[in-house]
C-alpha cells in the first residue's frame, strides 16, 4: 500500500475508518488526511499496537471499501 493509493481512496475510506478507529479524534483525522504513515502512527498510539499491525488493518479496510465500491458483478 502506498500514500498515493490512500489519498485516492480517502473519501471512501474516511467514513468506514472513523467507525473502525473510533478512538481517533477529529484533530487526528484532520492531521492524517490521506497520509498513510500518519494514520498508521495514530492508530498505533491510540490502540497500542505495532505499526505493521496498524498498516495491516488499514490495508484490510481499504480492500473492503474497494470491494464494496465495485458492487455486485453480474455473470453476463
Amino acid at each position: 500500500m502506498n500514500s498515493d493509493t490512500l489519498k485516492g481512496q480517502w473519501k471512501q475510506l474516511a467514513g468506514a475508518a472513523k467507525e473502525r478507529w473510533a478512538k481517533l479524534t477529529e484533530d487526528d483525522w484532520l492531521q492524517v488526511e490521506g497520509n498513510l504513515q500518519g494514520l498508521s502512527g495514530r492508530i498505533q498510539e491510540r490502540y497500542g499496537i505495532a505499526r505493521d499491525k496498524a498498516e495491516e488493518q488499514i490495508q484490510a479496510l481499504m480492500d473492503r471499501v474497494k470491494t464494496a465500491d465495485q458492487g455486485p458483478r453480474s455473470g453476463h
